[in-house]
């Protein structure tokens, strides 16, 4: 057998290869038109990350649960200022209210 019929049987063979008939799809739901290389790229590309999907999957788990702590502070209410200290510096303002530019 040649280098390449085995490369193809053994993609054929990974459960985890993507062909290139799924990149298609993939790339007409993002709307993204690929051309025969691109596609044949992608697929090598897709079954790579599929790959590390797999490896991410041979961890094991902790049954170690940490503590949760608040890191936060607790909230203060503070007096803030009244509605004409807040508008006391704007260039423009309109019934109480900053003015803005206008967008478009």
């Amino acid at each position: 057998m040649s280098d390449t019929s085995e490369s193809t049987d053994a993609a054929e063979a990974d459960p985890a290869a993507v062909d290139a008939e799924e990149v298609r799809h993939v790339a007409e739901l993002a709307r993204v038109r690929l051309e025969d290389d691109e596609v044949d790229e992608f697929a090598e590309q897709f079954a790579e990350i599929l790959d590390y999907f797999e490896a991410l999957d041979e961890v094991p788990e902790t049954e170690r649960e940490e503590e949760l702590v608040n890191v936060m502070r607790a909230d203060e209410v503070e007096l803030g200022l009244t509605q004409a200290e807040a508008l006391s510096n704007a260039e423009e303002t309109e019934d109480g209210f900053f003015v803005g530019p206008k967008v478009s």
